[in-house]
């Protein structure tokens, strides 16, 4: 199967001599222009990429997961309780072939089985 997750964790905040404590991270300072920064376009980079969302007000970051080769998906019932960490999602246990990976402040987005 095929599992597309979203997964959220807080900003990483960066601070420098031009912003004061608090002062939130516009988007192109935590964003920039990948060509412009890098040099090249970011779907040639393989790296992570964490786009900043606002959540209640607040900015969060938030990446897309695709994992291939799933063979079950599961929510353990300690994740569904009040999490102090305000962020959207919950504990998701993905299991491959001989692997369990847990992914927390995660959301399912699609779990498509590639042959039903």
């Amino acid at each position: 199967m095929l599992a597309q997750l979203r997964q959220y964790k807080h900003e990483e905040v960066q601070f420098d001599d031009n912003r004061t404590t608090g002062e939130s991270q516009t988007e192109d300072t935590v964003n920039p222009n990948a060509e412009d920064y890098f040099g090249t376009d970011m779907d040639d980079l393989d790296i992570e990429t964490w786009d900043t969302v606002e959540y209640e007000g607040d900015p969060i970051q938030r990446r897309a997961l695709t994992i291939d080769g799933v063979t079950a998906v599961s929510v353990p019932d300690d994740s569904l309780e009040e999490d102090e960490s305000a962020l959207p999602g919950h504990t998701i246990q993905i299991r491959t072939a001989g692997d369990i990976e847990t992914i927390a402040n995660a959301e399912i987005v699609e779990i498509q089985d590639e042959q039903p």
